[in-house]
């Protein structure tokens, strides 16, 4: 049973309700990631360096700090016969041939749904095709995507792109999407390529990944059962921007929170149903503190709706245990 706010709570402490989306937070790509750096620094001692941070999480980044990651941007700062990761988000071609040019051991947490995006431009660009990509400018897995040719990929951010984007190739062209974007965004923005370029090819399957996917689809049902959402992520973290964007032109009040120190009080005044939901990179041990504040603030029940249940393991690279293919569809 949940307990409806008394006449007696201030506005400040209305909240009565939590309702838990599902699926929520760390998705396969992001597990294997971070279980690849901490194998690796188990079995090959500290440092290791990641390119680029593994997963847009503060509170992920900064435990593997304390566990011996080195963060890196520029391999330069990488010092010769290193061990390297490269982060969940993929690298390009130059990025991949400095690492082998450097002679650096190499571990790849390039999640397989966007290694299945650049598998596809290599194919298809043999092939003779040009690409439009759908993707925000200077994203770490825009910049791995296009980055796997040297030309005839364009990037495109919004339907006012399309309009102007200038391609050689109309009639042997290709759209691919950064794996964490808004699925209404991206299929407006692909209505709008397909209006312009009638012959475009599409993937086979969508790009944007099943976790993306499933939280916002959770989002659509969560959003209009509650009267505020709490988007558990990192700011650096697309999808996490995402969902909260989602609640909001859902007409909800959203905030984004890095953790439960983030979370203002002032955000639930008259509000009594808080619905709280967390990206793909962030632990579910951030939830609970967050759950935990939201009971300091009056919260008595706490609940967790019905969703999908996500059963996907990705296996570890060779050289980091014989368990990596456990689980494994």
């Amino acid at each position: 049973m949940t307990m409806n706010a008394s006449p007696s709570h201030d506005a400040e402490h209305s909240v009565t309700d939590v309702l838990l989306a599902e699926p929520r937070g760390f998705c396969a790509g992001v597990d294997r990631a971070i279980e690849i750096v901490e194998r690796a620094i188990r079995k090959f001692g500290a440092p290791i360096y990641v390119r680029h941070e593994i997963v847009h999480n503060t509170f992920v980044v900064n435990d593997l700090k304390a566990k011996g990651a080195i963060f890196i941007e520029d391999l330069a700062d990488v010092p010769p016969g290193a061990t390297l990761v490269f982060s969940a988000h993929g690298v390009s071609r130059a990025v991949r041939d400095e690492a082998d040019a450097r002679g650096f051991s190499v571990f790849d947490a390039t999640c397989p749904l966007v290694t299945k995006v650049h598998v596809e431009v290599a194919k298809l660009h043999k092939e003779g095709y040009e690409f439009i990509m759908i993707g925000h400018k200077g994203h770490p897995e825009v910049e791995g995507t296009m980055g796997q040719l040297s030309e005839g990929i364009y990037l495109v951010e919004d339907v006012d792109d399309v309009e102007h984007v200038q391609v050689t190739r109309p009639d042997r062209l290709a759209v691919v999407t950064q794996t964490t974007l808004s699925t209404d965004d991206a299929a407006e923005i692909l209505a709008a390529v397909k209006r312009r370029f009638p012959q475009v090819r599409e993937p086979k399957q969508q790009d944007i990944c099943y976790a993306t996917q499933n939280r916002q689809d959770a989002v659509k049902v969560l959003a209009p059962q509650v009267d505020v959402l709490v988007v558990v992520g990192s700011p650096t973290s697309s999808n996490s921007n995402r969902l909260r964007e989602l609640a909001q032109r859902l007409g909800t009040p959203a905030y984004m929170v890095d953790s439960a120190g983030d979370l203002r009080p002032e955000w639930f005044d008259g509000y009594a149903r808080v619905g709280l939901t967390a990206g793909a990179s962030a632990p579910e041990l951030l939830v609970q503190e967050v759950i935990l504040r939201l009971r300091a603030l009056g919260a008595v029940s706490v609940r967790k709706m019905a969703g999908v249940e996500e059963t996907v393991r990705f296996p570890l690279p060779l050289g980091l245990g014989d368990k990596s293919m456990e689980g494994v569809a």
